[in-house]
């Protein structure tokens, strides 16, 4: 059995078939790989194809900077290139509360600029507001343009853009219908994108509500055009268990669309519980030079239970054309585990290190902040080769900015390391790591007032799950996860370990209990917990790695 570390290309020699050429029988080479394709938290992925390069992007919601976009060759191995959203000046994540922010991005390549439109989901009050916007760039790597928020745009959430032949440019979402015929229901539309004044113009038009009956929360629209013919593919079913991929085709642009009589075209639903891949939907189609068609979509790898703590993850899975209709993994019809790899050139990106000792100019890009930072509390200058971290009022369980670095739990078993000095002022203050579901779910594993202890926030509800004294400012702190259940060690030497809190139940972390839309998080931390403080914590460097079952 291949561990869920393991994300290269594997090959194997298979006697597929026997083909005679002239010079007798040979085994083909066949090459498999292993999803997820981006794990850890990376839902709704979107993509497009330039040339011989992929690229894709993920929903990122209170986490800033938003929207990670990656780059590949083969299809299989993604490099995370940076972000498109990484300026303060961007996106305005201060009212997101846990589960808002950034939704469901497009990802789109038309005449040699890339554009991306996504919806930013805010509190305000008793309710919400949802804007949606473009941005666009040359270079995907690069800097992005600021977000031009499209008015007088009456969809929620989940837009798309669609570049004709003809070039003109078109917006799609979906929309609540001022009187529900049934809870749920929603249209999809299409308006015409002005890509010089970045304006919805002429006519709006009504589209599909979904395939099934009585279809419940039509999302996540794409617009295809092949061989002549409108393909519309949405997400049905909401995000968990449910989830389903259904198409609608039409000659025309603007409609009728037609549902193909084989929907759904992808869901597990009908798989249970106990299926390894589960919830698989939101999916993105895309072509290879060769005209091999690829789909990416979400779904989530359960544990332990019906819990999944690494969220909705990016898989990958073929798709053939039958009959003018795609058809997902013939065959086969569902995700798999290990797949067949697309006919494409493995092309792998140098490995990234497991441990960060924080000695270069900026963070590293699969570090996050929780909302936007609005003033400078972390510095990798001020102390050379450390990452300070300033201590504030703002907590970890708050709905607020708080000193939180942290990065996405990508492995069902895995160990953090991490070393900090810290000199604390008072008993309020704290340094060390966190788990982050949300602000109600939560694991703290902090050196406070003499301790290194674990704290565990269980909706709302907070509990000590054991403590051992510190000595001396330097620690070091260990934690590791195998499968649900999460141990916590401190050391006040390297690699001299004193258990604090051993196999706590980690489905705290999961989706079913903390409910949501995102995976953990894990990072460094450090808070002054409501009082003013001077102090700050310096971490000396950051270790994750993945472990064997």
């Amino acid at each position: 059995r291949f561990p869920d570390v393991l994300r290269s290309v594997r090959y194997e020699r298979t006697l597929a078939h026997r083909q005679r050429d002239g010079t007798g029988d040979r085994a083909v080479r066949r090459q498999t790989f292993r999803n997820p394709v981006i794990p850890g938290f990376a839902p709704d992925p979107t993509v497009c194809r330039v040339g011989e390069d992929y690229f894709l992007t993920v929903s990122s919601f209170e986490y800033f900077p938003g929207m990670p976009v990656f780059h590949s060759r083969d299809l299989v191995h993604w490099r995370c290139l940076g972000h498109i959203l990484d300026r303060p000046s961007q996106l305005d994540l201060d009212s997101a509360e846990a589960m808002q922010g950034i939704y469901a991005p497009t990802i789109r390549h038309h005449d040699g600029t890339f554009y991306v439109v996504t919806t930013v989901r805010t509190q305000h009050g008793d309710s919400f507001r949802d804007d949606n916007f473009i941005v666009h760039t040359t270079d995907p790597a690069g800097d992005w343009s600021d977000p031009v928020t499209l008015v007088d745009e009456p969809g929620i959430i989940d837009p798309t853009l669609f570049f004709d032949d003809d070039g003109r440019a078109w917006y799609a979402a979906n929309l609540r219908a001022e009187v529900e015929p049934y809870p749920g229901y929603r249209d999809i539309w299409l308006q015409e994108l002005d890509l010089e004044a970045m304006e919805l113009i002429g006519e709006r038009t009504l589209l599909w509500n979904g395939a099934l009956k009585e279809a419940m929360a039509p999302e996540a629209p794409h617009i295809y055009k092949v061989n002549g013919t409108y393909y519309l593919m949405l997400a049905e079913g909401g995000t968990y268990h449910e989830h389903a991929v259904t198409i609608a085709r039409s000659s025309s642009l603007d409609g009728p669309y037609e549902g193909h009589h084989g929907n759904p075209i992808l869901t597990h639903r009908h798989l249970g519980l106990d299926a390894p891949i589960t919830s698989t939907g939101h999916a993105d189609l895309v072509d290879t030079p060769a005209g091999d068609w690829w789909m990416v979509a979400l779904a989530c790898r359960p544990y332990g239970g019906y819990f999944y703590n690494l969220g909705r993850e990016t898989f990958l899975t073929p798709v053939e054309w039958q009959e003018g209709w795609p058809v997902v993994n013939p065959g086969h019809g569902r995700i798999r585990e290990v797949e067949r790899a697309p006919d494409l050139k493995p092309h792998p990106w140098p490995s990234e290190p497991a441990c960060d000792h924080f000695d270069q100019s900026a963070l590293a890009s699969w570090w996050n902040f929780v909302r936007t930072p609005r003033e400078t509390w972390h510095s990798l200058t001020e102390r050379p080769g450390f990452l300070r971290l300033r201590l504030r009022p703002e907590r970890i369980s708050e709905a607020v900015n708080s000193s939180f670095v942290g990065r996405r739990q990508q492995h069902i078993h895995c160990a953090v390391r991490a070393a900090v000095e810290f000199d604390p002022a008072g008993a309020n203050e704290c340094a060390g790591l966190a788990l982050r579901q949300n602000e109600e779910n939560q694991l703290r594993f902090v050196c406070q007032d003499g301790e290194a202890v674990l704290i565990e926030r269980r909706h709302g509800e907070e509990r000590r799950h054991g403590a051992v004294p510190v000595e001396g400012k330097r620690h070091y702190l260990k934690v590791e996860a195998r499968g649900q259940e999460y141990s916590f060690y401190y050391g006040a030497r390297p690699e001299s370990w004193t258990a604090v809190a051993d196999q706590v139940d980690g489905r705290v972390l999961s989706t079913q209990v903390a409910d949501g839309f995102v995976g953990a998080c894990i990072g460094m931390y450090a808070s002054s917990n409501g009082q003013p403080s001077a102090s700050c914590a310096d971490f000396d460097w950051f270790e994750y790695a993945p472990m064997l079952e």
